[in-house]
């Protein structure tokens, strides 16, 4: 099944210009790919799985006014959150000048005005609160806790992209819940989870 009727199949809510805005940032994908080696998918199949990944957890998550991802690398999950989510402010955080060129490049392309790029590593960025925290293959739970401190308060959530490791990574005293599905364990913490 492609993409888009998995997307459609899961009832996910899209901009009307989602679908046209992930083939031309799939097409810029390979392209940068081949010379500056943003990201380990190299293939359709692979980029689709990413991108449904990513996308995932619009199906659970609370209206957000603003997200922080760490470590966006080649934009999984930042880039295609603020896709998916127009009226969310998407800060993308990464540190490697190639990946944050494209991700800059992608943002002018795709005119997406709720995308923020910052070419830092996240502990040296200044202190700022958002409603939810993303992070996906960067690090354990623990050190993302740390690297987020200074960008979230009690009301912030976390959500953090992991494996089927995620339960030896969280302790019972954080309130959180786990989401599964085939190929992710999705990690949300927070408040009222």
């Amino acid at each position: 099944m492609n993409l888009k009727s998995l997307l459609l199949e899961q009832k996910i809510a899209l901009p009307d210009n989602f679908f046209d805005n992930i083939a031309k940032y799939k097409e810029h994908l390979f392209k940068w790919n081949k010379v500056h080696n943003l990201t380990g998918a190299k293939d359709e199949k692979t980029v689709d799985k990413f991108i449904y990944d990513s996308i995932f957890p619009i199906t659970f998550l609370p209206k957000c006014k603003n997200l922080l991802d760490i470590g966006t690398g080649a934009g999984f999950p930042g880039l295609i959150l603020a896709m998916g989510l127009p009226n969310t402010e998407v800060t993308l955080v990464e540190p490697l000048a190639k990946r944050a060129s494209f991700l800059q490049f992608i943002k002018a392309d795709l005119n997406l005005a709720n995308v923020r790029v910052v070419k830092k590593r996240v502990e040296e960025m200044p202190s700022e609160i958002f409603d939810l925290v993303t992070s996906r293959a960067v690090t354990d739970t623990q050190m993302l806790l740390k690297l987020s401190e200074n960008f979230r308060d009690k009301n912030s959530k976390l959500l953090f992209y992991k494996g089927e490791r995620v339960y030896d990574e969280v302790s019972q005293n954080i309130k959180h819940r786990v989401i599964k599905t085939e190929n992710r364990h999705y990690l949300l913490i927070g408040e009222d989870v």
